[in-house]
């Protein structure tokens, strides 16, 4: 949506916040277990008759006791950040700004590039605009230690895929767990040659109770407007001025 365009004509513009945490961070956390455990492989290999892949106990790696990085702390990266603590792993952040409602056990980078050098997985939670194109490119993706993985549900355009694409090539990124892209429904056929990368076709907020909480909340929004004149989820561009009133 070009919110400053609606922002310019005194159109109201919502959205639908907290109905998709849930369902999303539960979807990294999918992806997270399967790339660093290297699940997608072994599926693969036991649909092909084949049984246990070779070698596999080389490549897989344990959740507990690993470091992730969480770009972007907020409904959907918190979340995360309970589900993971579970194993235990080390949970830090960055985004704009401390949060003061983080959990303890979240420890906040103001900067990035030292949040990235101690980071085993980075789970991107951050929303696609204008200067978060390619965010995560070629410097922050070497930033990395080698062999980590990179966790994308936010949206594809955020991550430089040909930057991403050649640290999987050369190995210096591990495996990548994808369930977003920069053009779907096309997936680039280069990302299907790499057996360690798990792939979802965006299966994010893809189930029963989440759709309806989606659902139910909109047409909440839409039936404050209609009878108050103001709706409560302004998405946050909007916050800045009162909201639009109906006539």
């Amino acid at each position: 949506m070009d919110v400053q365009a609606c922002k310019a004509k005194g159109i109201y513009l919502s959205n639908t916040p907290g109905a998709v945490d849930d369902a999303t961070a539960t979807t990294a956390l999918y992806l997270l277990i399967s790339t660093l455990r290297q699940y997608s492989i072994a599926e693969r290999s036991l649909r092909a008759l084949t049984w246990k892949p070779a070698g596999l106990n080389k490549r897989a790696r344990d959740v507990t006791g690993k470091t992730i990085a969480i770009l972007g702390l907020g409904g959907i990266g918190k979340r995360l950040a309970t589900l993971v603590h579970a194993f235990p792993m080390r949970v830090i952040y960055h985004s704009r700004n401390k949060d003061p409602e983080a959990p303890a056990y979240c420890e906040y980078f103001a900067n990035v590039e030292h949040m990235l050098a101690q980071a085993d997985i980075l789970s991107l939670h951050v929303p696609l605009k204008a200067e978060t194109v390619g965010l995560v490119g070629e410097k922050w993706i070497r930033k990395l230690k080698p062999g980590a993985i990179i966790i994308n549900t936010a949206r594809g355009k955020v991550i430089d895929e040909e930057a991403m694409i050649r640290a999987l090539e050369d190995g210096h990124l591990g495996a990548v767990g994808l369930d977003v892209f920069p053009n779907e429904p096309e997936v680039n056929p280069r990302l299907l040659e790499f057996p360690q990368v798990t792939l979802l076709p965006h299966m994010g907020t893809e189930n029963n109770e989440t759709q309806r909480r989606m659902e139910v909340r909109a047409l909440t929004n839409v039936r404050d407007f209609l009878t108050t004149g103001a709706g409560k989820d302004l998405v946050v561009e909007l916050k800045s001025k009162a909201p639009v009133k109906a006539d």
